[in-house]
């Protein structure tokens, strides 16, 4: 959640308020703020309201929107925003290495010698569409995830399985590969990297426009929030303060207001 802050004074066009004024809004709570020269606001914050999950409610509920709008227009699935890779081939150089990877069919790493030569080749997976199948079997038609490795936890993702590839001599097992196809803006398909997960099993993460254009494959924006403040004055007193709801946020600062007489 990202927060604006606006400071006014009382004379403010449009966003200013009266120091005293207690019709605050009902989805507001007031919050008196000193700044780092000592001098004080009053400020107003919105209540946002919480899911178990921890997102604010108003970023849950477009993704209800989202879902409803689902039901009234059949979109795309991920595989058929994916078409546009058939029958193409990408190359991504690392080091020694370099992976090329044809979409639906094989996924290779392999050794260049004077950039024309083959020396050294591993197959690390060829495409199953039944284990495919099988990895978003559990999910919804649009089978997005998330990736728990990721920098950014809310890039979503839809896989491919790759099996069956060149025999791993430290497991005895052939080489497999998931290919994770996410959201990307620039121009064209390419490779953005490929990690080993554990002993010869790999991710592989394409980056493809096509799937921009649905919607869930879209980051979560943040959700900004305006707080508007209003100087209060010098001989403001606390009794103004005592006027409002006692549900309030009063934030603790190391200020001392002097107390009301009728306090002692």
């Amino acid at each position: 959640m990202e927060i604006s802050l606006q400071t006014c004074c009382g004379t403010s066009e449009g966003t200013s308020r009266p120091a005293g004024d207690n019709a605050k809004d009902e989805d507001q709570e007031s919050v008196f703020m000193p700044n780092k020269n000592g001098k004080n606001y009053l400020c107003y914050l919105p209540k946002v309201e919480k899911s178990k999950s921890g997102k604010p409610s108003i970023q849950l509920n477009m993704s209800s929107m989202i879902v409803e709008s689902e039901k009234r227009v059949k979109l795309k699935t991920p595989d058929e925003l994916l078409e546009a890779l058939k029958e193409q081939c990408f190359v991504r150089q690392e080091g020694w290495w370099t992976y090329e990877f044809c979409y639906q069919k094989t996924l290779r790493q392999f050794h260049l010698e004077d950039e024309k030569v083959v020396v050294q080749e591993f197959i690390l997976g060829v495409y199953d569409a039944e284990a495919t199948a099988k990895l978003n079997e559990n999910l919804s038609d649009i089978s997005t995830l998330k990736d728990p490795r990721s920098k950014d936890a809310s890039q979503r993702y839809h896989a491919h399985h790759y099996t069956n590839g060149t025999m791993c001599d430290l497991t005895n097992q052939p080489r497999e590969t998931e290919v994770r196809f996410v959201c990307s803006e620039p121009p064209r398909a390419m490779i953005n990297s490929i990690t080993e997960l554990s002993t010869c099993k790999y991710a592989l993460t394409v980056r493809c426009p096509t799937l921009c254009k649905h919607m869930l494959f879209e980051e979560e924006r943040p959700v900004w929030y305006i707080i508007n403040c209003n100087e209060l004055p010098d001989d403001y007193k606390e009794t103004e303060r005592s006027e409002e709801s006692t549900d309030e946020i009063v934030m603790v600062t190391d200020i001392k207001y002097p107390k009301n007489e009728s306090e002692d």
